[in-house]
């Protein structure tokens, strides 16, 4: 098999269910305008609203589809949505868009209790240039310690099971992390770089998205060297979401 340039330019976005900070304006077509712009070959989507009929009654411009399918619009052809919270009026959850064929998909329910719907979706997407499938695994943590270090036992346990040892991974999400003990956790137990750590020194700050404070979304790796690695903030795009999005170019290591 003749290898092609194996890069990937991926993203990382909690998108706060397609509308502003306090939920005062609806900004998904805002956000497939930027996220269209990034260049990227797979989008890792947080807080994604499938449907809600209140605010699709609310917001005069609702997407008649679902929040993953319209971001994918004309840019993503393949794409994955793990529903992990179920409501009266709809649901939402994580989302994978992909420029490149995802070969299988599964959405494992990893919620630390009754009152916190949480998922791991895991896809495996078939890259040009890369012999074995790239691993994708979209997270949504919990807000509370001892949930997130259940969860993160959790996804440990899935890779070990699901990713062969030699098989490219992407762990990408919101992992809620004040306390900064996942990168330790993962590297030791997974031998996971994180793309801001790696290249910059320490994980980005993303939240909240119009002056970041707190390093919660994260991007790892297995298999990658980092290229670059880009935190998106300023006035386009706090004003969308209250996280900034994450976005990172990888190659394939070796």
């Amino acid at each position: 098999m003749e290898l092609m340039d194996a890069s990937l330019n991926v993203a990382s976005y909690n998108i706060h269910k397609g509308l502003s900070q306090f939920n005062r304006r609806l900004t998904v077509h805002e956000m497939r305008e930027r996220l269209g712009a990034l260049g990227t070959d797979i989008v890792f989507l947080q807080e994604v609203q499938h449907s809600h009929s209140q605010r699709a009654s609310r917001f005069q411009h609702w997407p008649s589809q679902p929040q993953h399918e319209f971001l994918a619009g004309h840019i993503y052809t393949e794409f994955a949505y793990g529903k992990n919270c179920v409501y009266d009026t709809g649901h939402h959850g994580n989302a994978i868009l992909s420029r490149h064929k995802i070969l299988s998909w599964e959405n494992e329910d990893i919620s630390a209790h009754a009152y916190e719907s949480r998922g791991m979706l895991h896809c495996e997407i078939e890259v040009p240039g890369i012999a074995s499938p790239v691993h994708c695994i979209n997270v949504h943590l919990a807000l509370n310690e001892g949930g997130r270090r259940r969860q993160l036992a959790q996804i440990a346990a899935r890779v070990h099971k699901m990713v062969p040892d030699g098989a490219p991974l992407i762990l990408a999400g919101d992992f809620n992390d004040w306390r900064m003990r996942a990168c330790t956790f993962f590297k030791g137990e997974l031998g996971l770089a994180e793309v801001f750590e790696t290249h910059h020194g320490k994980p980005a700050r993303s939240y909240p998205s119009i002056l970041p404070m707190f390093q919660l979304d994260r991007i790892y790796v297995r298999g990658f060297s980092i290229d670059t690695a880009h935190v998106h903030t300023g006035n386009a795009w706090h004003r969308i979401s209250d996280h900034a999005a994450l976005s990172a170019k990888l190659h394939l290591a070796g």
